[in-house]
C-alpha cells in the first residue's frame, strides 16, 4: 500500500484518474492512462502500457493536481472541512493512477528503459510533492480548520484527518522560511535521485555482476538433487549448457551455503553476496550512503529534530530513538548469548569431523544445518518435498477462508505485467467481489531481490462508492525444475504467509478518507503480516498444505514433530543478525557526526560496539541495505519488524489461549482491527482488539529467548 510503503506525506498524492478539459491529441488518446480502463475489474491494461506513456501521463497528472490545489487556495469562501480538507484528500486522481502502476513495476519488472524513465520521473514527483507541502496558501487554509477543529461540529474521523494533514505539512517544511523551503526541496530532490542510484547499483551487483559457474561435478558434493537441478536450469539460461550456475538470488545461494561441502566455493559465493556495492567499482554504494546520511541529518535538523531517527520515531509508536535502541538491546543480549552457544556447538562438529577450521560467516549455514540434524534429526532436504508452491498457496487460502470466509478464484483473462504472474479475484464468503491480488513468485532479470506486497490501486471511496484494492505479492522463490515443482524451504513458506498478511491488510482497510485509510505507524505495519506466520507454523495448518509433491501424502507426524520442536533453533543467529542490522540503521541516523568519512569503518565500529561476533554479519551490510538506503520507507525504522513481532506474538496468543486458532470472535475482531487501522492511533487500535497492552513474553518464549 503506497501510504505505507511509498511514505507519501500527502494522501492527496495517493491519487487515481480524472479527465482533463484539454483537447486530446492522437498521442493522448493512445495513452492508456488518459482513458477509462475497460479491463476485467478495472485492473491496469498492462499489455497496452508502454514505457513512453508514463512521463506524459505523470506530467498531465501533476498539472491537473496543481489546478485542483490552486482552486482550493483561490476560493473566496471561508475554509470548511468539505471545501478544503475533503477537496484536498480526493484531489490528484490521475497522478495516482500512473504512479500506482509505474513505481511497483520499477521493483518487480524493470528494464533499462524503465530505469531511464525513473531517473526523470522520481525527482519530478518528489518536486511536486514538495511544492504542495510548502504551499503557504494551502497550509493556511488547513491550519484555519485545524485551529477550529473542535468547534466545527466535525466527527472524530474528520478531526483525525484534519490533524494528520496539519502534522504532515509541519513535518514537511510548511513552517520554514521561504529560503529554507528551497533548501529542503533541493535535499528531497537529491535524495530521490540517490535512492534510485543505490537501487540500480544493487540490482546490477545482484543480477548482473556475479555468477558462480561449476563445471566439475565433484564440486556439487553435498547439494540436494533439487538444488543441482535448479543450477543446471540456470546454467542453460546463462548459456553455460552442461554446467551448473548459482546466483546471488536467495533461493540459489542459501541452499548452496547450507549443503555444499566445498568450503572455498561457499566463501566465494557468500563473499560476492556480502560485498555487493562495496567493490570500489561503478556500482559502489559507499559514496551514495555518505551523501544520504548527511542530507537526512540536515533535513531533520532543519525541521527541528536532533537527528533523522528522532524525526522518524516521532510519528511511530516508539516515539524516541532511545526507546528503540533500548528495546533492541533487550533482544540483542540474549540473542548474542544463544548465538555464541551455537558457535561452540558448530565448532565442536567441525572439530569432530577433522575440518581443521575456525567457523567463519560462510560456514554458519552449513554447520547450522549439521547442528539441526544432530539436535532434532531434521534435514531441510526432507521437508522441501512437502512444501510445493501450489500446496503452500492452498495453505494461505485455507487460513483466509477459515478466519474470514474468503475465496480466491484464479483468472487467466486478467492482464498481467509478466506472463508468469498469476491473478486472483478475492471474494467474500457471500461471493461478492472484494479485491484483485496478483502473485509473482520467481526471480528474473529486472526484479529486485526479496519479497514484498504493494498496490496498483489502494482502497478509496469515490462518489460514496468503495473502490476495491488491486495489489500484488512478490517473491523470489526457486523455480520448478524438471519434473519437480517449485519447492520451498520452511523459511520461504513463512515468507509467503507474511506477504499474504500484508495483502489481507490492504484488502480489508476501510474508511472515508484517503489520508487515514489504512495509514498506520511504521512500527505497526508488520503486525498484519507477521501474525500470519504463526498460522503457517501451526500443526493443524501444516497438515493441510504439507503434502508430498509426488505421492500427495501428508507430512508424517514424526517429521512434523521434528519441525515443530526445532522452532526455536538458530534463533540466536536469526534474531541476532536482524537486531544487529537494526542497530546499524539507528547508528547511521543518530550519529553526532553525519560527515561519514569511511562507511566500512563506520559499520565495523558500530558492530564492534555491540560485540557482534565474527561468525556472522548483520543481516544487511550498509552497501546493500536497501530497506534504509533505496528509499525513506524503513530508514531509521528497520527495527519495526521486531517491534511488531511483540504485537503479533501477543495477538496470536489470544487465539491460542482461546483453544481455537480460528476463533471466530477473535477473527472478526482482528479483521475489524485491519479495517479500522488508520482510523485511530496504532496502540489504541491494538488495545481495542486485545483489551490490554501487548506483552513481550509470548515473543521471547516463541524465540526461545526467555
Amino acid at each position: 500500500m503506497k501510504k505505507l510503503l511509498f511514505i507519501v506525506f500527502v494522501a492527496g498524492l495517493a491519487l487515481s484518474s480524472c479527465q482533463s478539459g484539454k483537447n486530446e491529441s492522437k498521442t493522448d488518446m493512445e495513452n492508456p492512462f488518459f482513458t477509462e480502463w475497460n479491463t476485467p475489474f478495472g485492473v491496469p491494461p498492462f499489455n497496452e502500457i508502454k514505457v513512453e506513456h508514463y512521463l506524459p501521463a505523470i506530467q498531465q497528472g501533476i498539472d491537473e493536481h496543481n489546478t485542483e490545489i490552486d482552486a482550493i487556495v483561490a476560493s473566496a469562501d471561508e475554509p470548511t472541512f468539505e471545501n478544503t480538507i475533503l477537496a484536498f484528500d480526493k484531489s490528484g486522481e490521475l497522478l495516482n493512477k500512473v504512479t500506482g502502476v509505474f513505481f511497483p513495476l520499477t521493483d518487480a519488472n524493470t528494464s533499462d528503459e524503465m530505469q531511464v524513465a525513473a531517473r526523470e520521473i522520481s525527482p519530478l514527483v518528489t518536486m511536486h510533492r514538495d511544492e504542495i507541502a510548502m504551499n503557504a496558501g494551502l497550509f493556511a487554509k488547513i491550519k484555519a480548520i485545524y485551529e477550529k477543529r473542535n468547534e466545527l461540529g466535525l466527527d472524530d474521523q474528520q478531526v483525525r484527518v484534519t490533524e494528520k494533514y496539519f502534522q504532515d505539512f509541519e513535518r514537511n517544511g510548511a513552517n520554514l522560511s521561504v529560503e529554507d523551503q528551497e533548501i529542503l526541496k533541493g535535499i528531497n530532490g537529491e535524495l530521490s535521485t540517490l535512492y534510485l542510484q543505490f537501487d540500480e547499483n544493487l540490482l546490477a551487483e545482484t543480477n548482473k555482476n556475479f555468477i558462480l559457474v561449476i563445471d566439475n561435478k565433484e564440486d556439487l558434493a553435498g547439494l540436494p538433487d533439487d538444488v543441482i537441478a535448479q543450477a543446471s536450469d540456470a546454467a542453460k539460461k546463462a548459456g553455460e549448457e552442461g554446467k551448473w550456475v548459482f546466483t546471488l538470488a536467495k533461493p540459489s545461494w542459501i541452499p548452496f551455503l547450507q549443503f555444499s561441502e566445498k568450503r572455498d566455493l561457499r566463501e566465494k559465493i557468500y563473499r560476492a553476496y556480502f560485498m555487493r556495492g562495496d567493490n570500489n567499482n561503478e556500482n559502489d554504494n559507499k559514496a551514495i550512503i555518505q551523501k544520504i546520511v548527511k542530507l537526512r541529518d540536515q533535513k531533520a535538523k532543519m525541521l527541528g529534530f536532533d537527528n533523522f531517527a528522532a524525526y522518524k520515531a516521532d510519528v511511530n509508536m516508539a516515539k524516541t530513538p532511545k526507546a528503540i535502541t533500548d528495546f533492541l538491546m533487550e533482544l540483542w543480549v540474549p540473542s548474542l548469548k544463544m548465538a555464541k552457544e551455537d558457535v561452540k556447538s558448530m565448532q565442536a562438529i567441525a572439530d569432530r569431523e577433522g575440518a581443521n577450521i575456525k567457523i567463519e560467516s560462510w560456514d554458519w549455514w552449513y554447520y547450522a544445518e549439521k547442528l539441526r540434524k544432530e539436535k532434532y534429526d531434521l534435514d531441510e532436504a526432507e521437508l522441501k518435498p512437502y512444501f510445493s508452491l501450489d500446496n503452500v498457496k492452498n495453505g494461505i487460502f485455507y487460513v483466509a477462508k477459515e478466519l474470514y470466509g474468503l475465496q480466491f478464484v484464479k483468472h487467466d483473462n486478467i492482464p498481467a505485467y509478466n506472463d508468469e504472474v498469476e491473478a486472483y479475484e478475492v471474494l467474500e464468503a457471500d461471493g461478492s467481489h472484494l479485491a484483485i491480488l496478483y502473485m509473482d513468485f520467481h526471480p528474473r532479470d529486472g526484479k529486485r531481490v526479496g519479497a514484498w506486497s504493494t498496490g496498483f490501486r489502494d482502497v478509496t471511496y469515490r462518489d460514496g462508492k468503495r473502490q476495491p484494492y488491486i495489489g500484488e505479492i512478490v517473491m523470489n522463490f526457486t523455480r520448478p525444475s524438471g519434473d519437480a515443482p517449485a519447492l520451498l524451504s520452511f523459511d520461504e513458506v513463512s515468507t509467503l504467509f507474511h506477504e499474504f498478511g500484508h495483502a489481507l491488510h490492504f484488502i480489508f482497510v476501510d474508511g472515508k478518507y484517503d489520508r487515514t485509510i489504512g495509514s498506520v505507524p511504521r512500527d505497526f505495519v508488520e503486525l498484519p503480516s507477521q501474525i500470519m506466520e504463526n498460522w503457517a507454523a501451526e500443526p493443524e495448518v501444516i497438515k493441510v498444505y504439507a503434502k508430498h509433491y509426488k505421492t500427495g501424502e501428508a507430512i508424517p507426524d514424526e517429521l512434523l514433530n521434528k519441525l515443530i520442536k526445532s522452532g526455536t533453533f538458530n534463533q540466536g543467529f536469526i534474531t541476532g543478525e536482524y537486531v544487529a542490522a537494526s542497530l546499524l540503521d539507528m547508528d547511521y541516523h543518530t550519529t553526532k557526526n553525519p560527515e561519514i568519512a569511511d562507511v566500512d569503518k563506520f559499520e565495523k565500529d558500530a558492530m564492534d560496539a555491540i560485540g557482534l561476533i565474527p561468525e556472522f554479519l548483520p543481516r544487511y551490510r550498509s552497501t546493500y541495505f536497501s530497506h534504509i538506503f533505496s528509499g525513506d520507507g524503513y530508514s531509521a525504522g528497520y527495527y519495526v519488524y521486531i517491534w511488531a513481532a511483540v504485537l503479533d506474538a501477543d495477538a496470536f496468543d489470544a487465539f491460542k489461549q482461546s483453544g481455537d486458532i480460528f476463533n471466530p470472535e477473535y477473527a472478526a475482531k482482528f479483521r475489524k482491527l485491519l479495517e479500522e487501522s488508520g482510523a485511530y492511533e496504532g496502540m489504541d487500535v491494538y488495545r481495542q482488539f486485545r483489551g490490554q497492552d501487548p506483552a513481550k513474553e509470548p515473543l521471547l518464549k516463541k524465540r526461545g529467548l526467555l
